[in-house]
């Protein structure tokens, strides 16, 4: 008797996946929960747990394939040794070589909640649009483009565009050809979406971190004793960001069609950097957490996203961002929005710079904060009046304790 490995439930707006990598091979013995394979989405990389003990049978969805939620990946046959391949599934090959080609004009298919509601959205059909998904499905991708290109009708999936010129054969053969993972390819696409979508504008400040720093210097040491945890910068940045997003409620609402949504709670996301890409897990009501709070989570968060153990809710509904360049030697950048949402902070690297002081010049450590900011939303006051709110707030925090 054998028992199926599918494809989990990938969460909300999550439609497909892809195929990272078997940990196993056919006739592999494999233990209950013991993971089998890993699946890339376009949020997350999560591995598949074996639902039985046994041997694992034939595979057949093969790595760099694109699944569906509740899609066949493979079997675990009962015993010790692997069982024969059937024929049944290997007469479906051909039908799974077959799945980039498009769905006809018309088709009804079930395209998944997330093309769903970009469909309902948008206006576009996705009847009209050239699926490159499983058996010509229409992915989100699919629907992203269509209805960048004002929901033009594609009879067929485009082949990739080549470009670059092809190198010269000296080169060429010293060049290596890596296909993007999933992730990568959302990152690359949202990124441009939020560039085609946005009106993005970034204003600049500076803050003086000696108050900061002369306050973890103070309390690191009993702040770790009791809290078990390390007192870093990001609890007193996220503190100072909630502050700032109560004082200028706009940076922290977001456009919907003809409407604009303000959001009296504050998710924050912290941007993490990962091996295979940034991922940005959101610390939820953060205003109803204390510093120690705040550090805890994010310390998990980092753990859990590079280990590759992050869920796909853990990563949604943020309401701002911040990115931290500065633990990689940034000086200054200009980040781009995380959409829907309508603003980020970028934090940098501190150094000591001169400065002046009541008329003398003095060194204190310094670093430069960038707000990106979509200005349909954001007028250009209220970007610098928050940046002033959270460069108030570090250089004299106290004003996080009293609520100043």
């Amino acid at each position: 008797m054998a028992t199926e490995i599918r494809v989990p439930t990938l969460g909300e707006s999550v439609s497909e996946a892809t195929i990272g990598r078997w940990f196993k091979k056919p006739g592999d013995p494999v233990k209950a929960d013991e993971p089998v394979l890993e699946l890339e989405t376009d949020k997350v990389t999560l591995e598949v747990n074996a639902p039985a003990s046994g041997t694992l049978g034939e595979i057949i969805a093969k790595d760099g394939e694109t699944v569906s939620p509740g899609a066949v990946l493979g079997s675990i046959t009962e015993g010790g040794a692997a069982a024969a391949p059937a024929a049944a599934p290997k007469a479906e090959a051909p039908k799974a070589a077959a799945a980039p080609a498009p769905a006809a004009p018309g088709a009804a298919k079930d395209h998944g909640p997330a093309v769903a509601r970009l469909a309902a959205e948008s206006g576009v059909n996705p009847a009209n649009v050239g699926g490159t998904g499983k058996d010509g499905r229409v992915t989100k991708g699919d629907m992203l483009a269509a209805i960048a290109t004002g929901g033009a009708a594609a009879s067929a999936p485009s082949a990739p565009v080549q470009m670059r010129a092809p190198s010269a054969p000296v080169y060429a053969e010293r060049e290596e050809r890596v296909k993007m993972t999933k992730l990568r390819q959302t990152i690359a696409r949202r990124l441009k979406d939020a560039q085609n979508t946005a009106a993005m504008l970034t204003t600049f400040n500076d803050v003086d971190m000696s108050a900061v720093m002369n306050l973890r210097s103070q309390y690191k040491d009993v702040f770790e004793k009791k809290h078990g945890t390390k007192l870093g910068f990001m609890g007193f940045f996220t503190k100072a960001v909630i502050q700032a997003l109560k004082d200028v409620p706009a940076v922290n609402a977001e456009i919907d069609g003809q409407d604009l949504v303000y959001k009296n709670y504050y998710h924050i996301g912290i941007a993490v950097g990962t091996e295979k890409g940034l991922v940005v897990p959101v610390v939820r009501d953060a205003d109803l957490l204390s510093v120690a709070g705040i550090e805890k989570t994010i310390a998990d968060f980092g753990r859990r996203a590079r280990d590759g153990k992050l869920s796909i809710d853990e990563m949604q509904g943020g309401t701002f961002t911040i990115t931290n360049g500065g633990i990689y030697g940034s000086l200054m950048s200009t980040p781009i929005l995380n959409a829907p949402q309508s603003g980020i902070l970028g934090m940098h690297r501190i150094e000591d710079r001169p400065v002046v002081r009541n008329g003398q010049v003095v060194v204190r450590p310094m670093m430069y904060l960038a707000l990106s900011y979509d200005h349909r939303i954001v007028d250009g006051k209220e970007a610098v009046t928050f940046l002033v709110r959270i460069k108030e707030a570090l250089e004299d925090p106290a004003r996080l304790v009293l609520d100043l």
